[in-house]
């Protein structure tokens, strides 16, 4: 079974800043909720935890379990460019993130954050089938999962997905 897990709220989430890679460390809020998830998962032998190099995500993933976290840079949260730190009150452009062809401040490409997200999962999925794997990430990696475990096409768009702080997704693999 593989377990994903959005990391726990930040200060950027809660007063509704583009994070993007900026490290931004958890909140209270964020522990607590990272404590919940722990003990929701208290029973599961994880076989392999993999987590974003980014604070946030890692020290969720430290919470839940500090079992041998291996960090992998294909499941950092997509860059904003330009927009990582501003309100998203303030950015008055229409921007479809979705958008093959935007290009606009800056953003990582929707193809190579698709192409990474999914060389990841083709490779767990490989490697560790029929074993429980927990990865801890961030909201746009997790909507994306869901296109490539529910097999909704890759070129969807999928920003009508939400996914929660420290909520659990999982999926057979």
């Amino acid at each position: 079974m593989i377990y994903i897990v959005r990391h726990g709220q930040t200060d950027y989430n809660k007063n509704g800043r583009y994070a993007g890679r900026i490290d931004v460390p958890l909140n209270d809020i964020g522990r607590d909720q990272a404590k919940i998830v722990k003990e929701k998962l208290k029973d599961i032998k994880f076989d392999k935890i993999f987590c974003s190099p980014l604070v946030r995500a890692y020290e969720t993933a430290q919470i839940i379990s500090d079992n041998n976290i291996i960090k992998d840079d294909r499941i950092i949260e997509r860059s904003n460019g330009d927009l990582e730190g501003k309100l998203k009150t303030e950015i008055n452009e229409n921007i479809d993130f979705n958008d093959p062809e935007e290009q606009r401040f800056n953003i990582e490409s929707i193809i190579d954050f698709r192409k990474r997200i999914k060389d990841f999962f083709d490779e767990i999925t490989t490697l560790y089938k029929d074993k429980n794997v927990l990865v801890v990430t961030h909201a746009g990696v997790g909507i994306y999962s869901r296109c490539y475990f529910e097999g909704e096409p890759l070129d969807k768009d999928f920003r009508k997905y939400k996914i929660k702080n420290c909520e659990i997704i999982k999926y057979d693999n």
